[in-house]
């Protein structure tokens, strides 16, 4: 999909790369309520520490379109787009020809499964799925394609974004999704959401529909998310300023946002709340870390502004040694910034009636937003975001409180923050401390009139990307740090020398996905395409895939290929690391309109295999067949 690249500034040039920094231990300390989330994924720990680290032969590059694991592992295809998630009494099943009505989309999988979690039920043998629906493909989502744009296909399109929860079991060595589940649930473009924090009630945040400016019908083009220690799920909206039009007539805050004339959705053609001419702060409404509670259906989804508007990729959580939440996140955008929130109060445990979601439901919506500057010596600074302090003042555009959460780019630029090459995924090494972020790619990078190579994204016409990591000098709301580079990703066989890297192991380009299993393997999903590439590199390195990497030694595995197309995309092991579920998006990327005879051929059938009417997004669940841990 389109990529949005609006920070027009410059910075200092470094000119440096970095030397990697000494490497500090930083003990993780989870307090009470973390530990008793992440207590049973760390005992998990410890008999595969005996193990070695990364005990599979890797697989090697693939063009095929199927989903390729090593020898001794099974993949089996769960939940794709689609088949309905299990709400009790409204299950419409999946029609091969996507006649499927908008109302019915509702109660499905939706389309472009991205980021997912496990949430134990029964310890590593029942819990719940909460994945991702970043955007959609028209031409595949309905029957007729793009032809005869309707307020019917808006509504279904926004159907299919969002989140889906859903509930899966292991039952006699496969796993199976359990229909109908208390439990499962859609959030769409359409669910009711309240606000929480600075910008809630905010005079940039009223409309007609709303002139309290506390609720917002929606959530859109999620991407990554995280797992609290209280048990919810934090999801980022990324590119959602393509969804809206602007018309002829831009102001210069929507331009810093990347608003255009006419987004790519076409749905303020029949809903007005996406025409910034009628509806202007329906856009401040949108880019935001979301936050929903699977335990509690019944439960009111929040978008939490005090850690700041963006184009999230999502959000991260550490826990400090007095026991406060610390948020890492990072925009999936050229030339924007890493952030992170620490909150002002301590978690509080579950009790009087209260489960650990609703004792820390307002947990998130106070304490202090950080966005990160990267010096070339390999030090780093926290610079807060705070209304008054520096330029963040009235005379610079910023009322209040809530307008620095509203313009949080804005207040990043005045600060000087590092402008990074797309951080999108972040992971925290759960023994370490360690926090890693993937840098995807950034052609604009070293071109005339943008930023110029600097320490921390030291090639110019990035098309690699690579993966930082830093360490918090103290705790982890430390205002300074310490970098380094895990990885500066590429081909040995490429041509071009800033393109190689420096991997040790398999070849990759642009990774995105991010996490750290249990027993301490960092894994590695890319997201490479033919557009972000030189002619040949795409080709060389096959279809996306998923890495293991030992931080310990730098090297790097791959694990798995997926089909014609896709993005690999998202990672959850279940506490005993015997599973991982992970989502494979877009299988044969736009294929073009199915109603079109002179589009192009699509290219995959994934995952129904060749009598496929159109390739769908899926989950699949990946296992040993000898029950072993995961990469052992």
């Amino acid at each position: 999909m389109a990529l949005e690249n609006s920070n027009r500034s410059t910075t200092p040039d470094l000119q440096q790369v970095s030397d990697p920094a000494r490497r500090t231990v930083l003990r993780l300390s989870a307090g009470a309520a973390a530990a008793a989330l992440y207590g049973p994924w760390l005992a998990g720990c410890a008999h595969p520490g005996a193990a070695p680290r990364l005990g599979f032969a890797p697989v090697p590059p693939s063009r095929a379109d199927t989903v390729v694991v090593p020898a001794g592992y099974v993949a089996e295809v769960i939940a794709p787009w689609g088949e309905p998630v299990g709400v009790p009494g409204a299950m419409p099943p999946w029609r091969p020809d996507a006649s499927h009505s908008a109302a019915e989309q509702a109660l499905q999988f939706g389309m472009h499964h991205d980021a997912l979690q496990y949430l134990p039920l029964d310890g590593s043998r029942r819990g719940l799925l909460v994945m991702n629906h970043e955007y959609v493909d028209d031409g595949l989502l309905h029957p007729d394609g793009r032809a005869n744009w309707s307020a019917e296909k808006v509504r279904k399109a926004q159907a299919a974004h969002g989140l889906s929860v859903s509930e899966v079991v292991l039952n006699a060595g496969a796993w199976q999704l359990v229909r109908p589940s208390p439990y499962a649930r859609r959030f769409t473009a359409d669910t009711p959401f309240v606000l929480g924090g600075p910008a809630a009630g905010h005079r940039l945040m009223q409309t007609a529909a709303d002139p309290a400016g506390r609720s917002v019908r929606g959530t859109l083009n999620n991407c990554a998310n995280g797992l609290t220690p209280w048990g919810t799920v934090l999801s980022g909206e990324e590119n959602w300023a393509g969804y809206f039009d602007g018309g002829e007539v831009i102001n210069e805050d929507q331009r810093r946002w990347g608003l255009r004339a006419r987004g790519w959705s076409r749905w303020a053609e029949h809903d007005t709340r996406f025409d910034t001419r009628q509806h202007p702060n329906e856009f401040h409404r949108f880019g935001w870390v979301v936050e929903v509670d699977p335990a509690d259906p019944t439960s009111t989804p929040v978008k939490r502004t005090a850690l700041g508007r963006a184009a999230h990729e999502g959000a991260w959580v550490a826990v400090t040694k007095d026991g406060r939440a610390v948020v890492y996140s990072g925009e999936d955008a050229a030339f924007e910034y890493i952030y992170k929130f620490v909150s002002r109060d301590r978690i509080a445990a579950a009790g009087g009636g209260l489960s650990a979601a609703q004792a820390n439901r307002t947990l998130l919506d106070h304490g202090t937003l950080y966005v990160a500057r990267f010096d070339a010596d390999g030090s780093g600074t926290w610079l807060p975001l705070v209304h008054g302090q520096g330029p963040l003042t009235p005379a610079n555009g910023f009322a209040d409180a809530g307008e620095v959460a509203i313009k949080t780019r804005q207040a990043a630029d005045r600060l000087g923050a590092t402008p990074m090459d797309r951080p999108e995924w972040l992971a925290i090494d759960p023994h370490s401390g360690s926090v890693y972020c993937t840098l995807t790619n950034n052609s604009a990078r070293g071109s005339p009139g943008r930023p110029a190579v600097d320490a921390a994204n030291p090639r110019a016409n990035n098309s690699m990307g690579h993966v930082i990591r830093w360490r918090e000098a103290g705790d982890f709301d430390a205002t300074h740090f310490r970098w380094d580079h895990l990885v500066l990703a590429g081909d040995p066989a490429n041509t071009r020398v800033e393109a190689r890297g420096n991997v040790k192991g398999d070849a990759f380009g642009s990774p995105d996905g991010l996490v750290f299993d249990p027993r301490g393997l960092l894994w590695l999903q890319t997201d490479a395409s033919s557009s972000t590439m030189h002619s040949g590199e795409y080709e060389r390195l096959g279809n996306n895939q998923m890495l293991a990497c030992d931080v310990a030694t730098g090297e790097i595995r791959r694990f798995l290929t997926g089909p014609v197309g896709c993005e690999v995309t998202g990672a959850a092991f279940t506490p005993d690391a015997r599973t991982v579920f992970v989502n494979i998006q877009h299988p044969g990327e736009t294929p073009g309109d199915l109603s079109d005879p002179a589009a192009p051929t699509r290219h995959s059938r994934w995952p129904d295999g060749a009598a496929a009417t159109r390739p769908r997004s899926a989950t699949v669940v990946i296992r040993r067949r000898d029950g072993g841990y995961i990469g052992s």
